[in-house]
């Protein structure tokens, strides 16, 4: 709130100034002291440690506050023509001389044009200026020993002429003036409030900056040191204000930046072990260079912030950016797996999620995650099949200080604590191995984990969706599955059609993935009616990552504007990842089991690898592990 200070010299205007005070609605705003000359500038001294915005007085007491050098705006009442013809009137009425002689003893704020007016009205009048006052005794002693009928003043000049016995009146205010005065201090104190605002908005901004800020004039004087600039330079603001700043940071050469404006962008200097990257720029008012400002920080601090700053991109990473918006098809076998999904989101149980390689095991998990109270919370996906197996349980469960060798000093914090009250993604559940599985499944158990290398448990919410492209009840009956494990994991299930089932979504995968891919490679590829049935009619054995990559594949090297079965047919052929047409693959990898495709897919590409990978839909590294687990040896055929 703004606050002003009304300072009357007589209790006359103590009272007119309280009365308009009221009328203006100030009351609130304005404390009123009743004081004059010498002691009302005692007063102000004191003020100005206490927030006052704006003063208000008269007269001499006005001259006396402004010519003190107090640091607060005073506004002082006028002494108006009409208050100085009021008290000539007065003293014709006093006297009962048609010209009687007025002296004034006055201070120059007092009596501006008042030879003019005097003659006008008639009236001998004798100006006694006033410089201090000290003066009044003085001024007052010489006025006695002339012929004058009265004399005109502020309260001492009254007092003591009046103990001389001379006639006395003194100069009176009108409202009009008080009013105006009160006026424009509210204008001023409205102004010096916002002023107030935007200077600790300043302080506060220099105060809090991680950079040293140091602010210079013309002369190299520092005006500015904030708390940064003391951390990194070792030295306390009250020592180093008002020195010259080449007295405290030798190595920078500020003259070219004062004399002409040039800016020093991204130096570095060394300050004993400390190595900081500083800015010298200009401070330019109506076009005149008065100062310069210097800007600096600790490059290691820099260092440390933009590590900060990458581990909490990475920890951003760590969210689910489908929903089941992103699942695109209309066949009625994706549309009951995406009702049950969202079932199933609305609950917090766990979730196994079964289907063949690239049906979109993670978008569905990924979905169910962002509709579920946890979407605010992590969504930490792992591939159980990309780790070897004593990797895998250190990355899930985490590991302390010394727990083995390669060990980092502080330790690692495990998926499971980095899921903490979000939602932990297991992909391929089923190449976990048995010691994994039997951790695992005390986390569902007992809702803790306990790191490598350590004897405490750390209690975790997190909800755990598996998912698995082979048959987890068969593992289990060939005893490569724990069974117990199996059962935790099958609370709440969802089976993945795969595309070659999904009637009516492969057009509609199509045209997305057309127009993803035209967009991404400034392609406009089209489609006939034919090459859309002869794609439908395939049955897709990578499902949807399958044909999401062959078409990318096609609008990168099709030479075609629009693209018909023939020309499909053409580049299919010419796939040496794929090495065979549609109809063939069709007709070497009928529905039968996971291991008879495998052998039947090696039979095709004559055991070549990434053929055979290639026609089943899944990569080299996934191939070589299920020819392990399937103890499928291969054999070569020419």
């Amino acid at each position: 709130m703004s606050r002003i200070v009304f300072i009357a010299p007589d209790k006359y205007l103590f009272l007119q100034g309280k009365k308009i005070i009221e009328e203006l609605g100030l009351h609130n705003n304005v404390d009123i002291y009743l004081a004059r000359l010498n002691r009302a500038v005692r007063l102000t001294k004191r003020l100005q440690n206490e927030a006052v915005d704006v003063i208000v007085c008269r007269g001499g007491t006005a001259h006396v506050i402004i010519k003190s050098g107090v640091r607060i705006p005073v506004v002082e009442i006028v002494i108006t023509g009409q208050d100085l013809a009021q008290v000539f009137y007065e003293a014709k009425k006093l006297t009962n001389l048609p010209r009687p002689k007025v002296a004034i003893l006055a201070f120059k704020n007092m009596v501006y044009n008042i030879e003019n007016l005097s003659k006008i009205l008639n009236i001998d009048l004798t100006i006694y200026p006033l410089e201090e006052t000290d003066d009044i005794p003085a001024k007052v002693a010489e006025v006695v020993k002339t012929d004058t009928d009265v004399v005109v003043g502020g309260i001492k000049t009254l007092i003591l002429a009046k103990q001389a016995g001379v006639k006395v009146l003194p100069i009176r205010s009108s409202e009009f003036a008080i009013r105006n005065a009160f006026i424009e201090a509210r204008k001023i104190a409205l102004a010096r409030k916002i002023e107030k605002e935007q200077a600790q908005e300043f302080k506060a901004l220099i105060d809090y900056s991680i950079e040293g800020i140091i602010s210079i004039n013309q002369d190299k004087i520092i005006k500015v040191f904030n708390p940064a600039a003391e951390r990194l330079l070792k030295r306390p603001a009250k020592q180093v204000l008002g020195q010259r700043i080449d007295s405290i940071l030798t190595i920078i050469d500020v003259e070219p930046c004062l004399a002409n404006g040039r800016e020093i962008i991204g130096q570095t200097i060394q300050l004993g072990p400390v190595w900081l990257s500083f800015n010298v720029a200009p401070i330019i008012v109506d076009h005149r260079i008065i100062g310069a400002i210097l800007t600096f920080q600790d490059i290691t601090r820099i260092q440390e912030i933009e590590a900060k700053i990458r581990n909490n991109v990475l920890a951003r990473r760590m969210a689910a950016k489908y929903t089941f918006t992103d699942i695109l098809g209309t066949s009625e076998q994706l549309a009951e797996a995406k009702r049950i999904s969202r079932e199933i989101a609305l609950v917090d149980a766990t979730v196994l999620i079964s289907g063949e390689s690239g049906t979109g095991k993670e978008l569905f998990a990924q979905s169910i995650h962002n509709q579920s109270r946890r979407c605010n919370g992590p969504f930490v996906a792992i591939n159980c099949a990309a780790l070897p197996a004593n990797l895998l349980e250190s990355e899930l469960f985490g590991y302390v200080e010394g727990a083995f060798t390669g060990a980092t000093k502080k330790g690692k914090q495990g998926l499971f604590e980095m899921a903490h009250r979000g939602t932990i993604f297991l992909d391929e559940i089923s190449e976990m191995d048995k010691y994994g599985q039997s951790r695992l499944l005390r986390v569902l158990q007992e809702k803790q984990v306990m790191r490598l290398g350590d004897d405490k448990y750390i209690p975790i919410d997190v909800r755990i969706i598996a998912a698995t492209n082979r048959n987890l009840q068969q593992l289990v009956n060939q005893g490569e599955f724990r069974q117990d494990l199996f059962y935790r994991l099958k609370v709440l299930t969802i089976h993945l059609p795969p595309l070659r089932k999904r009637i009516g979504d492969v057009k509609i995968l199509i045209e997305h993935f057309l127009a993803l891919y035209n967009r991404q490679y400034f392609k406009d590829v089209a489609m006939t009616a034919d090459a859309y049935a002869y794609l439908t009619a395939y049955h897709w054995p990578g499902n949807v990552r399958e044909l999401r990559y062959f078409i990318e594949r096609l609008v990168v090297i099709s030479r075609e504007a629009v693209v018909s079965q023939e020309v499909i047919q053409k580049y299919w052929e010419d796939r040496e990842l794929i090495g065979e047409t549609p109809t063939q693959q069709m007709d070497i990898l009928p529905p039968q089991s996971e291991e008879a495709n495998i052998k039947a897919a090696l039979v095709q590409s004559h055991a070549n690898i990434t053929k055979a990978a290639a026609l089943l839909g899944i990569d080299r590294s996934t191939l070589y592990r299920k020819l392990k687990t399937y103890k499928i040896a291969i054999k070569k055929t020419y």
